[in-house]
């Protein structure tokens, strides 16, 4: 038996309507692309943290004057 809870009540997943394990199914797959996203966004953050870093590194070292 495979139960979930929402709203911390349990729910046995078999007693459930056919719509609403479809509405359970829809979320499990929008809270998987949502994590998805996430880590392409962390990956994007520390891409350009990295691009950040070797710029500075690439400036003069004297900073031009007024």
């Amino acid at each position: 038996m495979s139960a979930i809870i929402i709203d911390n009540k349990e729910y046995a997943l078999e007693d459930l309507t056919e719509d609403a394990q479809a509405q359970i199914a829809s979320i499990q797959v929008v809270d998987q692309k949502i994590a998805d996203l996430n880590a392409q966004l962390a990956i994007m953050q520390t891409a350009r943290n990295a691009y950040a870093q070797t710029l500075v590194s690439l400036l003069p070292k004297k900073r031009a004057k007024k």
